[in-house]
């Protein structure tokens, strides 16, 4: 399992200097690739090596940092295809896919830049790094990070590490591959309804409530709203200031949730199931005043959240097809869209069960996850 750690950099005015210099040339040099593989349709980086490495050394790049970049750009090609045959930009013929086809990918001046351990190395004890610059190389470039994270570090540390500059701050963002948890055969599972207004629902009826979350980005909506119109420097400045306080209190929020189902589910040795919910966002039509909060609905990364927790305490997460849970009886079974009276009820028109709408949801889930972890099992 692939694990990121995130530590901060603390270098000398100098240092950071040269690090600017370092992110600008290599993505400058990016972008003359990426119009390469524009121009002659080549995208695959083996290819595309024979026709921009030349060019790329003249510029003044190292060796590996020359391969790094156009290996960059090669995952950006593939990704960009990716999209393009899942519909993500638009159908063919849409004005959305058209713009993107009919132009090479650009990079940003401050992009990350990955790093091997040929032009980065790391000193974990003195906290330190020596990372390869434009400028030469920078030997003990301080950082700082959690005991916990040095020793993730130092155990499990594989592969690349991206240089990141991120609203003045620099960052190294390491690859680490810890082994993989056996996972234990559960005893039933726990159904977890995703939601808007609960963020989160198990079928032993604990509901993470959604209230806070929600009332912070309807708050900040409105905030950017006001700032927009007003559009003088220091409304545009207080704009860039913020602009992250949103996802990261989002981010928060769906780590507590996830830690506290993953403890729970370890606790009682059961399994988690989770709705199969790829694609909502297409399938589900809303009036407009509905489709904001539908699109802020971080219910992917929540899911991403307990799936990685998941594995490593070695419990079982399945997927189960979501249709109907909300209309379904638990208890007999009986799908009907009356038996939804409102948001929060449910009512059943055939047995007269009555329970919360989500925590009925929920344990329809835990049913189907045990239906289908015995068919995916039952060898």
């Amino acid at each position: 399992m692939k694990l990121v750690v995130q530590v901060k950099l603390l270098p000398t005015p100098e240092q950071a200097a040269a690090l600017e210099a370092t992110l600008r040339d290599c993505n400058q040099a990016a972008g003359l690739v990426s119009r390469t593989a524009f121009t002659t349709g080549v995208t695959r980086e083996y290819d595309l090596r024979k026709h921009t490495y030349a060019a790329l050394k003249e510029r003044g790049l190292g060796a590996q940092a020359a391969q790094h970049v156009i290996k960059k750009v090669a995952d950006a090609y593939r990704t960009l295809k990716a999209n393009l045959r899942a519909g993500n930009l638009g159908a063919p013929g849409a004005p959305r896919r058209i713009r993107v086809e009919g132009k090479p990918i650009v990079f940003r001046p401050h992009a990350a830049q990955p790093y091997d351990d040929r032009c980065l190395s790391w000193q974990l004890d003195a906290r330190t790094v020596s990372i390869w610059t434009v400028a030469g190389r920078l030997r003990r470039v301080a950082f700082t990070c959690s005991d916990q994270q040095r020793a993730m570090l130092a155990a499990h540390r594989r592969g690349e590490s991206d240089l990141v500059l991120r609203d003045g701050r620099w960052f190294l963002i390491a690859t680490c591959e810890v082994p993989d948890v056996p996972v234990t055969a559960p005893d039933g599972f726990t159904g977890v309804d995703l939601g808007i207004v609960n963020i989160a629902t198990t079928s032993g009826g604990v509901r993470h409530s959604g209230k806070s979350l929600n009332a912070v980005r309807q708050r900040n909506r409105e905030l950017r709203r006001r700032l927009q119109a007003k559009k003088t420097k220091s409304a545009k400045r207080l704009l860039k200031k913020r602009r992250r306080t949103e996802a990261r209190f989002a981010v928060n929020t769906n780590h507590v949730i996830a830690k506290a189902i993953v403890t729970e589910a370890e606790r009682t040795g059961r399994g988690i199931a989770l709705e199969d919910l790829q694609g909502i966002r297409e399938r589900v039509r809303l009036r407009k005043p509905q489709r904001v909060t539908l699109h802020s609905w971080s219910f992917h990364q929540l899911g991403a959240f307990i799936g990685y927790k998941a594995r490593r305490a070695g419990v079982a997460v399945i997927y189960v097809d979501p249709a109907y849970t909300s209309q379904q009886c638990s208890a007999c079974g009986h799908v009907d869209r009356a038996n939804r009276p409102d948001q929060a009820g449910f009512s059943c028109t055939s047995c007269g069960f009555a329970e919360h709408a989500d925590v009925n949801a929920a344990r329809n889930i835990a049913s189907r996850g045990v239906a289908d972890w015995a068919v995916s099992h039952a060898a």
